[in-house]
């Protein structure tokens, strides 16, 4: 590693290759997907990291960072053998599982995918899961620490340059993410070399036919465009040292996807690739800021400037610290030249970023400046306080953060960073989530605007407000509509329609659990319920109820009996008295009567329990009757059960309803389906009110049956109302 000697002292260079040793140690049987040996990956990683001069730490953490994922190797071993800095950057870049596991992911980055149709996709969505995980502890960790988002992009540039061993499918799916996530990431951080790097490895992938036609378009057309650059240069220098400013011009060719990207736009406009004629950008290096300044001066004078084409990035520099003059001329032949005018040490923190700072290099507080400027880096510590679910907080990342910013204002002048194309109502969300849902309009720079209107540098905005309770429209999430462009605020506005819709379920839950409880003559408090099924409020059980993914029938037979309808075999346990007509055991006594208490009217398969009176025997109660007594006198309290017996146990219930011809005929037909016997029917009319109340004595097999009978009761059309009655 010669890059390694040239930018390190002896000590420095030592520490690396001892890195280095257990790395090949490490990786000694491992071979890429291509055949090579494995330890190429990480030598080239920590190549690429010692030409942009990081500091030891981070070469050898470049060189250690596929260790901990793909070898025997533990982090005290990394802390130990090294120290803690190197175990923790490449602890920070070691892909992890939801639970803290070890992700079973390719060395390329890509999730293996196993199984047929019906497996492979769920076994996609875990591992994309456990992905969006890995990702976010990623970005955090760089939050805290920016040297673990170098060594990542380090990782995955070399990775493209070698994705052509990668089969199809995979080759796809890692251009794609790092066309969406690693090349926006490394142009947020400034480093813009690795960026258009990162961009035309993932576009000669994505779009190969686009590529290749771009590419030998280029080539057709660069002895023009080269002798064209040379002229606009030679001119451009001459009028520089006229003026007595010392200055190096170069022409600086654009990258294929940039082009790309600007064909797309000239298209919109009906124009041709051949109409591109800024292909070529001038970049103009003087020694110091007034220089700068005196150059755009110049060169204004030689060629008129394209009205709106003037950015001033050194008064105002970017978030990532980004500093230079731009401007776009009609030059020669009246064709529009783009112009960078900028000092050497300015040029090198616009192709390195981050890298381009001393950083850890001179223990200087050049790190402390550098965060500060740096909101990508405050953006993403608020961005993982705010978001629960992974893929929310990675399509939050990728929407929100990893876009170009603008700056708009509020009223009080407090700035406001939103992602390029970002609107009012995004404004409106980023204040406050219940600002936004109270939005009514918006006034931009004093002129009352659409709420969907994109927002731009410099605007103040100002939002109207509605009367009354703040309330989303559900077209502000219809994505061809344009309301809203970050996703943390669509989340805002989704959750906000979830929580309707989860306060609707809750309250159709509560309404069937206590019309059940009503109609078997229960008195059970929902809490008591709620508590008696496992859960830790109501409002868990309303809204499982009011979703359908459990009937409240379910719920009162659960609480109502733990014991099946119709035993198939004799218990084990002897029988001590049962009695023929209700078939209960007196456990552990002989010789006693039994009766059904009238308050409860327990039925076979109930939970049941005894109450001794004087002379009258034992009183047969449901376990949760509320009118129990004996419950001061526990020794009145006996253990009883149900005997076997077939025989059917008799209820009694009254059926409200809306009087119909064939209503009666409905309700018998549909009880003799469920095969339960009826013992009595009377119905009486109310010709005022054109309702009926019929009342239906039957034979059932228990608790379940019933509740089952009165769940389809219920669905008979012109019922309205079921309730249990004593007998």
């Amino acid at each position: 590693m010669t890059v390694v000697k040239e930018n390190f002292t002896e000590e420095q260079t030592k520490f690396i290759s001892s890195a280095l040793d257990f790395a090949i140690h490490a990786h000694r049987d491992q071979q890429r997907k291509s055949g090579s040996p494995f330890i190429e990956h990480p030598i080239a990683t920590a190549q690429y990291l010692a030409q942009l001069r990081m500091d030891p730490d981070t070469v050898a953490a470049g060189l250690l960072h596929d260790t901990l994922e793909d070898c025997d190797v533990e982090y005290k071993e990394l802390v130990n053998r090294f120290n803690p800095s190197v175990a923790a950057l490449v602890d920070s870049v070691t892909k992890l599982n939801a639970d803290g596991s070890m992700l079973p992911w390719n060395r390329d980055g890509t999730i293996p995918i196993s199984g047929g149709l019906d497996g492979g996709s769920q076994r996609e969505a875990e591992l994309a899961t456990a992905r969006a995980a890995s990702m976010r502890k990623m970005f955090v960790a760089m939050a805290k620490d920016v040297r673990v988002v170098v060594i990542k992009l380090a990782d995955r540039l070399h990775n493209m340059l070698t994705l052509k061993a990668l089969p199809h499918n995979r080759q796809i799916a890692i251009a794609r993410e790092t066309l969406e996530i690693y090349a926006p990431l490394a142009h947020r951080l400034g480093m813009w070399d690795l960026k258009w790097r990162l961009e035309d490895e993932s576009f000669k992938y994505l779009q190969p036919r686009e590529f290749r036609a771009l590419s030998r378009l280029l080539q057709r057309k660069r002895a023009e465009r080269e002798e064209y650059v040379e002229r606009v240069t030679a001119e451009t220098k001459q009028a520089l040292a006229d003026a007595d400013i010392k200055a190096e011009v170069t022409g600086r060719a654009k990258h294929i996807y940039s082009i790309h990207q600007k064909a797309a736009r000239y298209a919109a406009q009906s124009k041709k690739l051949t109409d591109i004629h800024d292909l070529f950008a001038l970049r103009v290096f003087v020694d110091s800021v007034g220089d700068c300044y005196a150059a755009l001066g110049v060169i204004h004078g030689m060629w008129p400037p394209m009205s709106g084409q003037f950015d001033d990035y050194i008064a105002t520099p970017k978030d990532n610290m980004y500093q230079s003059l731009h401007t776009t001329v009609r030059a020669l032949d009246g064709f529009p030249v783009e112009v960078q005018i900028r000092t050497p040490e300015m040029h090198n923190i616009s192709e390195n970023g981050i890298a381009a700072h001393t950083l850890y290099k001179e223990g200087g507080n050049s790190l402390d400046r550098f965060d500060e400027g740096m909101t990508l880096l405050r953006q993403l510590l608020e961005s993982d306080r705010d978001q629960g679910e992974d893929f929310e907080w990675l399509e939050q990342i990728k929407t929100d953060i990893l876009r170009d910013q603008v700056f708009v204002y509020t009223p009080a002048g407090d700035v406001v960073e939103l992602p390029a194309g970002g609107t009012a109502l995004d404004f409106a969300y980023k204040i406050h989530t219940d600002l936004g849902h109270l939005t009514g309009g918006a006034i931009v720079n004093g002129k009352l605007t659409g709420l969907n209107k994109p927002l731009h540098n410099g605007d103040t905005v100002t939002i109207q407000k509605r009367k009354g309770e703040g309330k989303p429209r559900l077209d502000w999430l219809n994505p061809d509509l344009g309301y809203l462009k970050t996703a943390s605020a669509r989340t805002k506005v989704s959750q906000w329609f979830r929580r309707q819709e989860r306060e609707a379920q809750q309250a159709q839950g509560r309404e069937f659990l206590s019309r059940q409880l009503r109609r078997l003559h229960e008195k059970l408090s929902h809490e008591d319920v709620a508590k008696a099924m496992g859960y830790g409020s109501p409002n868990e059980l309303y809204e499982l109820i009011g979703s359908g993914n459990l009937h409240a029938g379910e719920v009162v037979a659960k609480l109502m009996s733990a014991t099946p309808d119709a035993p198939e075999h004799i218990p084990e346990k002897p029988l001590k008295k049962v009695d023929d007509t209700s078939g209960t055991i007196v456990m552990g006594m002989s010789g006693l009567l039994t009766r059904e208490a009238r308050c409860c009217n327990p039925v076979y398969g109930d939970e049941i329990i005894g109450y001794l009176t004087r002379g009258r025997g034992v009183t047969i109660h449901r376990a949760l009757c509320s009118n129990l007594r004996g419950k001061d006198q526990p020794d009145r309290l006996v253990e009883v059960d149900w005997g076997h017996s077939p025989s059917r146990i008799p209820a009694r219930f009254k059926i409200e309803a809306w009087d119909r011809v064939g209503l009666i005929r409905d309700l018998t037909s549909l009880v003799s389906e469920e095969t339960v016997n009826i013992h009595s029917l009377t119905s009486t009319e109310d010709e005022e009110t054109s309702t009926c109340t019929v009342t239906l004595t039957v034979y059932t097999t228990g608790s379940k049956q019933l509740s089952r009978l009165f769940s389809r009761l219920e669905n008979v059309r012109g019922v309205f109302g079921i309730v249990r009655q004593g007998l």
